[in-house]
């Protein structure tokens, strides 16, 4: 078995971690997020996601409404632990008190359902450039 060269580690993908209790909206944003060279993961619930081994994200795109733990107690639990990794929301509920409290807690961006792929092909890149920043400093 050959392992991976160290240039080989270096250049995966980015990992974009998608949670939705929608499961059409889990699979259609993976889909997207694939066709532009990412990896995707998807979770149908902020316990899920939680469950999982959360330091491999790079990036989450997180729904704001869903049973049992909300995209925006999702946030503040991770903010509260300190996990800087870039959120882009997304809701079929666009609130502003929301996506303005979603945004001074550090999101990268927030979209109404359903969304332009183009608006959240933006924020990838906005929210993988901010996180390759952190990670440098």
């Amino acid at each position: 078995m050959r392992l991976p060269s160290r240039e080989q580690k270096l250049s995966k993908p980015p990992m974009i971690s998608i949670v939705d209790d929608d499961e059409s909206v889990r699979a259609s944003t993976k889909a997207l997020v694939r066709s532009l060279g990412y990896d995707a993961r998807v979770f149908a619930s902020a316990e899920d996601f939680l469950a999982s081994d959360i330091a491999e994200t790079n990036c989450l795109i997180l729904d704001v409404q869903m049973e049992g733990l909300s995209g925006i107690e999702l946030q503040e639990h991770l903010n509260a632990q300190g996990w800087q990794t870039p959120i882009i929301f997304v809701t079929s509920f666009p609130d502003e008190r929301i996506r303005d409290r979603a945004l001074s807690a550090g999101a990268v961006g927030f979209l109404g359902k359903p969304f332009n792929d183009s608006k959240l092909m933006n924020y990838l890149e906005l929210a993988l450039a901010s996180h390759a920043n952190k990670a440098v400093h």
